[in-house]
């Protein structure tokens, strides 16, 4: 294509943005600066949607200069994707002042705002807005249900989140989906109600998806209720037959009952049908750079260091109380193994290289692809007060704000 206007460059932008490439998305946005291309509404709001999803505060803080200058602060699309910019990296007092410097809001600029409140653990915080967008007259989407009844899952509260899903066809003629269904099966879960959530998976007015299934699993791994998980799986696996995470799930399970010859089974089983289990990663922006880490990862320039901060890091907790949770290391290995393997998730090395990174007293925020590891989880609370750092994790269903020792989430994810 010889020539490429700005709708065509937007495009691009777009399309990596949906798919969670944001660095390509933003090399694209700088070769089409580089161009002399003026861009416009679709341009900023796909490449703020692109600066969120990897999480990259920086350049988004440099993209939202561009929208001052450009003269788009005031549109209320491309301001309602700042909000979700900076919620998307841990920013939430920016994003609501943003939103409370709104001149005009619709439902997409409320919904933005309660999502990023239930992400980051402030549940009353996000159906306290709830109730002031409906005094405002704005009338509720299927959207504004979900991060609503996320707020409720997050915080436990079963009661409530009943009487929002009921609300929203007898109050707002609104069906509810799968993804409002699934946020009830997760809190009946969370309660250790499995049967009630069960139930609810069989009575759902619409088809139960793979997520269904699978948010009464996790719950099943909780409760190590292993009849119930290998039918949860089996259902998980039949609606999508391409994915690991069932048997991974599964495996998990047997694992922590102490199951080996059935592990063995089911990673014999992934292995023959050639399924592939999800890599964990996590990443840390330094100094307007993003660093990459998986497990164990010794790709790294300065690696050394790194895992000399994991030594140091986890002897220092050790004197303070910290005792490693070996149990959520699902291999048939000794306990010194385990703890090893522990010290090197890959959240837990991007922790460290931020620690030797940055000055004292530094905020880190790291994002996971999946979700956090319950003694990562501890280990952060525990750095956090020794060092006197905040530590913002993103993982795969919400934000962990970790200051004096004490998380956001309050111990219950």
């Amino acid at each position: 294509m010889k020539e490429r206007d700005v709708v065509t460059w937007s495009s691009m932008i777009g399309a990596y943005a949906q798919q969670e490439h944001g660095r390509k998305a933003l090399d694209v946005f700088q070769k089409m600066h580089l161009k002399n291309i003026e861009p416009d509404r679709i341009s900023f709001v796909s490449i703020l949607d692109a600066c969120a999803s990897c999480a990259t505060l920086a350049k988004g803080r440099i993209i939202h200069m561009f929208v001052i200058e450009k003269g788009f602060e005031s549109d209320i699309v491309v301001k309602t994707s700042m909000i979700n910019l900076y919620a998307k990296c841990g920013k939430l007092a920016d994003a609501n002042c943003l939103f409370q410097k709104m001149e005009t809001r619709n439902s997409i600029s409320w919904n933005a705002m309660i999502s990023a409140y239930a992400q980051h653990g402030y549940s009353k915080s996000a159906l306290k807005l709830f109730n002031y967008m409906v005094r405002e007259a704005v009338i509720p989407t299927k959207v504004t249900f979900y991060s609503v009844l996320s707020a409720c899952s997050f915080a436990g509260m079963i009661n409530e989140a009943q009487g929002y899903f009921d609300s929203m066809k007898r109050d707002y003629g609104l069906t509810p989906e799968d993804v409002h269904y699934n946020c009830l099966i997760d809190l009946y879960g969370r309660a250790g109600r499995l049967e009630e959530g069960e139930n609810l998976i069989r009575n759902m007015q619409c088809s139960p998806t793979c997520a269904s299934w699978m948010s009464l699993l996790g719950a099943c791994r909780v409760k190590l209720d292993v009849p119930r998980a290998k039918y949860a799986a089996e259902r998980a696996a039949e609606l999508d037959p391409n994915s690991a995470a069932p048997f991974v799930m599964l495996s998990n399970i047997y694992a922590a009952c102490g199951m080996w010859k059935e592990v063995n089974e089911v990673r014999k089983y992934i292995k023959d049908k050639g399924l592939k289990k999800q890599p964990g990663r996590s990443s840390i922006e330094i100094d307007g750079e993003t660093h990459d880490f998986s497990v164990a990862d010794e790709a790294h320039p300065k690696c050394r260091e790194i895992y000399a901060e994991l030594e140091r890091l986890n002897q220092d907790m050790k004197e303070v109380g910290y005792s490693p949770d070996t149990k959520v290391v699902l291999h048939d290995v000794n306990e010194e193994t385990k703890e090893q393997v522990l010290c090197y998730h890959s959240e837990r090395i991007a922790l460290a290289f931020g620690l030797i990174s940055t000055p004292p007293h530094t905020s880190l925020r790291i994002i996971k692809n999946l979700r956090a590891c319950p003694d990562c989880h501890s280990a952060f609370k525990f750095i956090s007060k020794l060092l006197c750092r905040e530590i913002v994790v993103r993982d795969a269903t919400r934000f962990h704000i970790i200051k004096d020792g004490v998380c956001s989430c309050a111990d219950y994810w």
